[in-house]
């Protein structure tokens, strides 16, 4: 595993925590920590070992934006993004298929599931063996090396009308909150996906995010406004282990 420098330097977005929808449920009455810092992750981009399945590709921006097109080989440009991305990282994808010099890759826009074609000369590709699946149902996640279970363990999902959706995201990002107590815990991978019913959050854009959290006796159960809770101890392990790029699958 490749180590990768955590970058404390440059501060991210003013509320960038707090703008992702469900870090907190309302009767948590918000961190009071002010923004994270970014965090590129203790380990965040792990070199493939011996014998481990391939498993998903994660296409990294090499410059500092990008053209997405509705359809391969399209003249017209659908989307530019940049890199890096509004949360101060690296711009990545997770490649969902290839077709010569093009590649389809998974969108962290609305709506959810967006996916578009981009040039493979404009990005790096690399590969990771990981990917989690969250159980909304048993409030469980499982984090997966090819076939084999690496770890498990309790979540706590949307509440009420701001529920955590279902689908296929990845990791964009990890952010390390000043407050490692607080009520975003150790860390906080920010997600593709987006809140269903929340458009804006806290002055964000209502994104999703997987994050520690200082009340374990929420763990098991619905309490956030959409992101995924798991224990600090779990986020940590991921934080070290997990590439940014890892898949996320959100059952229903």
């Amino acid at each position: 595993m490749r180590q990768v420098k955590i970058h404390t330097g440059a501060l991210l977005a003013a509320g960038l925590i707090a703008g992702l929808a469900g870090c907190g449920s309302s009767s948590d009455g918000g961190s009071g920590d002010g923004p994270p810092q970014a965090a590129h992750p203790a380990a965040a981009a792990e070199q493939q070992g011996a014998g481990q399945q391939a498993g998903a590709e994660i296409a990294t921006v090499r410059g500092r934006q990008i053209a997405v097109h509705k359809e391969k080989g399209d003249g017209a440009v659908w989307k530019t993004l940049s890199s890096p991305n509004e949360m101060g990282a690296t711009r990545v994808f997770l490649v969902d298929a290839k077709d010569g010099d093009w590649l389809k890759v998974l969108l962290p826009v609305r709506p959810n599931g967006s996916t578009g074609w981009v040039k493979a000369s404009d990005v790096t590709l690399s590969s990771t063996p990981h990917r989690i699946e969250i159980d909304p149902k048993a409030f469980t996640f499982t984090v997966f090396d090819g076939g084999k279970v690496l770890r498990t363990g309790k979540v706590a999902t949307g509440e009420g009308g701001t529920p955590t959706p279902a689908g296929r995201f990845y990791f964009t990002e990890l952010v390390e909150p000043p407050n490692p107590n607080g009520a975003y815990g150790a860390y906080a991978f920010g997600l593709s996906g987006f809140s269903p019913t929340l458009k804006s959050f806290a002055g964000g854009r209502g994104q999703l995010a997987v994050h520690g959290t200082n009340k374990t006796s929420a763990l098991g159960g619905k309490a956030s406004h959409g992101c995924v809770r798991v224990g600090n101890d779990d986020i940590t392990w991921m934080a070290k282990n997990l590439a940014i790029g890892t898949p996320v699958v959100v059952k229903k």
